[in-house]
């Protein structure tokens, strides 16, 4: 059989184009069952976002595996510009108690630990 008689009876050029992905370049579902194709994956681990990090100074450690470390953050006053301190204390997460008033320290956010933890220590900066 040629092409010509193959147009001319017109099953058989229907049957073909079926399969082809040329009728509808949009969509991407597979011919015969019209599930979504797989995409490719980037990779099998999902992606975590960036975490928040703060470097403070450890003002208490009384607390079993727990710290207390002040972030100075300096900020334009809303009405006149002049840059003023603004000090946040946060609770963070120390495994091994390695901490003493004074440190300079580096933290990251994690998932809450408990009632007011919600940081973890990465490494002393300064002891």
């Amino acid at each position: 059989m040629s092409e010509e008689t193959v147009n001319a009876e017109g099953t058989a050029t229907a049957v073909e184009g079926a399969g082809s992905s040329d009728e509808h370049p949009s969509t991407s579902e597979t011919p015969l069952t019209g599930v979504p194709a797989a995409q490719p994956q980037q990779s099998e681990t999902p992606k975590r976002h960036l975490r928040k990090t703060r470097v403070g100074e450890v003002v208490s450690n009384k607390m079993d595996k727990t710290i207390v470390v002040a972030v100075v953050r300096r900020v334009p006053h809303a009405k006149f510009g002049k840059i003023v301190k603004r000090t946040k204390k946060f609770y963070v997460h120390d495994e091994n108690n390695q901490c003493a008033i004074g440190d300079l320290v580096r933290v990251e956010e994690t998932r809450p630990l408990s009632r007011l933890k919600r940081w973890q220590l990465v490494e002393v900066l300064k002891h």
